[in-house]
């Protein structure tokens, strides 16, 4: 384990910082089209109820692919897979931008999903690799912070490619390229054991024992409620509301959701900075009540510069939640197969992004666009009710037990 810096300067260390760059791979796929949905359903027709199926295509393949590349990972090597997945990932992504009609754009998207499928779980993998303990957590949340800077940006850049035409943003992946030139030449990292007798079902025995522990199932738990939430009702509906309803462009829709990420990058560097003084636990939960605030308000607003109250609310919620869940799952990811642990996670975070538009697009058929929000704020309160019934046990690494 690389780990020969102090808990401040982990920034500084050019692994982590690479790292970093493999991780806003990742999220680029879904984050930087959010601004891109409304002029993309008015160009090719499609209904709002389906606009959704652009961030479910994308994230699909790489539910399915995670837990492949996890043991891939941990039985070949993390570069052998990380760098073919980089270069899948900015080929599909720009051919995006030349698709001819809808269904192309979902086909490659789909492709573009295969290559997109290790590269978080990697990335977290790596983290975990590097770091531990307290200085897990403060990389985490670097790693968050990271990505709350780069949501800011995406959706302005985004925003603004919009206005020349919706499929210049799909040329953006193009950046994977240099990455996996860092990966495959600067990255380093610890050596990992050879595994002679590598026998599958013991392999994910390993996991299995290890996912057992309650701190364990209400992580991952956590995860499948902020990632609904995200990828739901605000990445997908709040472009619809904003322009819809409040007649917003999508440069200003861009604006708002980068308040969102820049609200997600403060809160993520203080968790960062100091760590030792929070409880993981207790930012995970008290994160879903701010979840459940920030979507009842969206429905009282009537002017789109307003929707930064509920967006900066929303970034703080994730900013605590998200860098928590990975830091506790990453204490429990067992050395032989850390990848394989760490692609569980990333493929219940992958089917989570996938559910939460067509989860958010039920309740739009039902109860319309205010309806999205509140159905997940109540969604938020009973992930909160959840949550605290999971975490409540005397002993955090007891085994899962519902009585």
């Amino acid at each position: 384990m690389i780990n020969n810096q102090s808990q401040s300067k982990i920034y500084s260390d050019r692994n982590l910082q690479i790292v970093i760059g493999i991780t806003l791979m990742a999220i680029l796929g879904s984050s930087s089209i959010g601004p891109v949905l409304p002029t993309m359903a008015a160009d090719l027709n499609i209904p709002h109820e389906q606009i959704g199926l652009v961030i479910t295509a994308f994230v699909i393949p790489i539910a399915i692919g995670t837990p492949i590349s996890g043991v891939l990972a941990d039985r070949f090597g993390r570069k052998q897979i990380l760098i073919p997945a980089l270069i899948l990932f900015a080929i599909a992504g720009v051919a995006c931008a030349f698709a001819a009609n809808f269904r192309a754009l979902l086909e490659l998207r789909f492709l573009q999903g295969i290559g997109a499928a290790p590269l978080e779980s990697l990335a977290l993998t790596l983290i975990s690799d590097l770091y531990a303990g307290k200085r897990l957590t403060a990389a985490m949340a670097f790693n968050a912070s990271a990505i709350g800077i780069s949501l800011a940006l995406y959706p302005l850049i985004s925003g603004s490619l919009t206005t020349f035409g919706w499929y210049y943003p799909f040329l953006l992946p193009i950046a994977a390229i240099p990455i996996a030139f860092l990966a495959l030449f600067v990255l380093k990292i610890p050596q990992l054991p050879k595994h002679k007798d590598f026998k599958l079902k013991n392999y994910w025995l390993d996991i299995g024992r290890s996912i057992n522990n309650r701190q364990a199932i209400g992580s991952l738990c956590g995860v499948i409620g902020l990632f609904v939430l995200l990828f739901g009702p605000y990445f997908t509906y709040i472009p619809i509301f904003a322009s819809d309803n409040l007649g917003a462009s999508a440069v200003a829709i861009g604006i708002v959701q980068a308040s969102m990420a820049l609200s997600l990058a403060f809160v993520s560097s203080q968790i960062a900075l100091f760590p030792q003084y929070l409880s993981e636990i207790t930012l995970i939960k008290v994160s879903f009540l701010v979840y459940s605030l920030a979507l009842i308000i969206i429905p009282l607003v009537n002017n789109v510069w307003l929707l930064f109250i509920p967006s900066v609310l929303f970034g703080a919620a994730h900013g605590m939640s998200f860098p928590s869940t990975q830091a506790l799952l990453g204490q429990l990811a067992p050395d032989g197969s850390k990848a394989g642990f760490m692609a569980v996670n990333a493929t219940v975070l992958s089917l989570a992004q996938a559910l939460g538009p067509l989860f958010a697009g039920g309740a739009f058929l039902v109860w319309g666009i205010n309806g999205v929000f509140l159905t997940g704020a109540s969604f938020a309160i009973a992930a909160f009710l959840l949550l605290s019934k999971i975490f409540a046990s005397k002993s955090n690494s007891s085994n899962f037990n519902w009585h």
